[in-house]
């Protein structure tokens, strides 16, 4: 059997502008991407070029309005981009992911005034935002957060520390998450924060098992100084504007969880196909055949059931069950898809020759980020079977 080289994903696209637009993308991922991303990987290295080159090209904005500088694209499609920008090189694939969730208080929340003096720079102009919700004591239950922000006349200040920042002291502004009221999660409000605000400071990068390229950071706000015009609606909406970003930012995850999975098959199958053994490739053997084909089925469900869910949110309808379950799929999958890329190249699988250890430490963070997959379920259990009694 000859070497069978992986063929890109045939994409199921609804026009002929978003078909130009994966090409476009294609030929930037082989040109600019995929050639530096295992050597920036394991140095560490994050490539602000390349998320310039994002911003230039209209790719950091393109599920929001085009009079703001957005693509004006459906989630359809923007997720799809997103897939395969993570299979290059997944802290560019999250990263945009993360920038987009960022900017989702200001499109869906701010006034015109504030929509119109922000978004084009945050879209289009070369910036680089960050989401700020989680703390140290506070993860899963986001609501008992304790980072407050305290009117001052026309500004508030914010004092508390966030933690597990992507992109944290680095990024040009934060979508912050603060305390202006009691207890509970109507005591909060979303604030959108300068990178390089005075008493804003991020602590040393988090030293990670995967995706050592993206840094991750604690951010310390020491009387952070924001005026009340970059208060993103209203007074203790914040929560609920936290929860509307995270339904689309879980459909992100997904689609960047698909990506690296179907990076592991392609190379798996790649390395099958070429590799011998008793005088025939290692895929002529069915239990490796077996390993393939389920790799792929997982995978093609995982695309399928993140596209739906896409598909209903372009359509104004809701999806926070189906987003919730497509994370919670998708991550799993691969999870166990990367695992198995690893075994098929047996003891090659181990090192850092072949970049499939590198994937099955990346799937790791993405069963946890937006949401750990125990809340995904309790998140789907609550819309099946109610509230749990108290």
């Amino acid at each position: 059997m000859p070497d069978r080289a992986p063929q890109p994903v045939e994409r199921q696209l609804p026009t002929e502008e978003s078909r130009d637009l994966l090409a476009l993308v294609r030929d930037m991922i082989q040109r600019d991407i995929a050639p530096q991303a295992a050597a920036e990987e394991d140095a560490g290295h994050f490539p602000r070029p390349v998320f310039s080159l994002l911003s230039e090209s209209g790719l950091l904005g393109l599920p929001y309005d085009a009079e703001y500088g957005g693509g004006d694209q459906p989630y359809e499609v923007y997720l799809q981009v997103l897939e395969e920008l993570a299979a290059a090189r997944l802290t560019v694939g999250l990263g945009v992911s993360v920038h987009s969730l960022a900017c989702h208080a200001l499109a869906g929340y701010g006034t015109k005034e504030q929509r119109r003096e922000h978004l084009p720079a945050m879209l289009g102009g070369g910036l680089l935002g960050a989401y700020c919700l989680s703390e140290p004591a506070s993860g899963s239950d986001a609501a008992s957060l304790s980072t407050k922000a305290v009117r001052d006349g026309d500004d508030w200040i914010i004092t508390g520390t966030k933690a597990w920042i992507t992109h944290g002291g680095i990024a040009d502004f934060y979508t912050v998450l603060a305390r202006t009221g009691g207890e509970g999660a109507r005591g909060i409000s979303a604030f959108l924060v300068p990178g390089d605000a005075a008493g804003l400071t991020a602590a040393l990068p988090e030293k990670k098992m995967g995706m050592k390229g993206s840094p991750t950071a604690q951010l310390h706000f020491d009387g952070v100084r924001v005026a009340d015009s970059r208060r993103l609606g209203e007074e203790g909406q914040g929560f609920a504007i936290a929860l509307s970003a995270l339904d689309s930012g879980r459909l992100g995850i997904a689609a960047c969880a698909i990506g690296v999975a179907q990076a592991s098959l392609d190379e798996a199958l790649s390395y099958a196909t070429g590799r011998q053994q008793f005088g025939r490739p290692i895929a002529d053997f069915q239990g490796l055949r077996f390993m393939l084909a389920d790799m792929a089925t997982q995978i093609e469900a995982g695309r399928a059931l993140y596209l739906a869910a896409a598909r209903l949110r372009d359509a104004g309808r809701p999806f926070s069950r189906q987003a919730a379950m497509a994370k919670l799929f998708c991550t799993d999958a691969a999870m166990r898809v990367t695992t198995d890329a690893v075994q098929v190249l047996g003891g090659y699988g181990y090192t850092l020759d072949f970049p499939v250890e590198r994937f099955m430490r990346e799937a790791k963070v993405l069963q946890i980020v937006e949401g750990t997959n125990q809340i995904q379920r309790m998140v789907i259990a609550r819309h099946l079977a109610g509230p749990e009694s108290r």
